[in-house]
C-alpha cells in the first residue's frame, strides 16, 4: 500500500474515490462538501436526497457524476467541542468506515481531504495523530484491495502535520 500527501484541489484528484468531509444531511455545505458537490452536479444531490443522510462517524457511497473519480465516499466526522465527547473516536470512526467502503467496493486508490478540520474546528495536529493511528492498524489489515491512499490537504498547516507524521510511509 503506498501512501501520498499532497496539496492540491481534491476535486481534480484522478483516483478511484474521493472521500467527501460531508456534514449529517449529506446536501452539501461549505469546504470541501461544498466543493464535491459543485463540481459532480445536480446528480450528486439527487442521489445524496435518496440517501436521507448519514450518522456522524458513518460513511456513505455514491456515483461520482462530473468528478474525473468514479466513487464519492462520504465521511461525517464530528464537530469539535473540548475533545471530551468522542470526537477522537467518532473521526477514527468515519475514516475507517470509508476505508471498510473501499474495500467492499474494491477501489484501489483513494483521496482523503482533511476531515473534520475546517468549520467543525477539530485541532488539525490532534486530528492527524487520530488519522495516523487508522492508518496504521488499515495497513496490518488492509485486505491488498486498496493499494493508494492519498491524503490531499488544502491548506499549509495539515500539509505539514501530514507530512511530519507520514514521513516513513512516503
Amino acid at each position: 500500500m503506498k501512501i501520498n500527501v499532497i496539496k492540491a484541489d481534491i476535486t481534480e484528484l484522478k483516483v478511484d474515490a474521493v472521500v467527501n468531509a460531508a456534514n449529517n444531511s449529506l446536501l452539501g455545505g461549505g469546504g470541501v462538501d461544498g466543493a464535491i458537490h459543485r463540481k459532480a452536479g445536480a446528480g450528486l444531490l439527487k442521489e445524496c436526497k435518496k440517501i436521507g443522510g448519514c450518522e456522524t462517524g458513518s460513511a456513505v457511497i455514491t456515483k461520482a457524476y462530473n468528478l474525473p473519480c468514479m466513487y464519492v465516499i462520504h465521511a461525517v466526522g464530528p464537530v469539535y467541542n473540548d475533545g471530551l465527547h468522542n470526537e477522537s473516536e467518532l473521526l477514527a470512526s468515519a475514516y475507517k468506515s470509508s476505508l471498510i467502503i473501499a474495500e467492499n467496493n474494491n477501489i484501489r486508490s483513494i483521496a482523503f481531504p482533511n476531515i473534520s478540520t475546517g468549520v467543525y474546528g477539530y485541532p488539525k495536529d490532534k486530528a492527524c495523530l487520530v488519522v495516523k493511528e487508522v492508518f496504521e492498524g488499515f495497513q496490518k489489515s488492509n485486505k491488498g484491495i486498496v493499494e493508494n491512499i492519498i491524503f490531499c490537504c488544502f491548506d499549509n498547516e495539515n500539509l505539514q502535520f501530514y507530512l511530519k507524521l507520514f514521513k516513513k510511509f512516503l
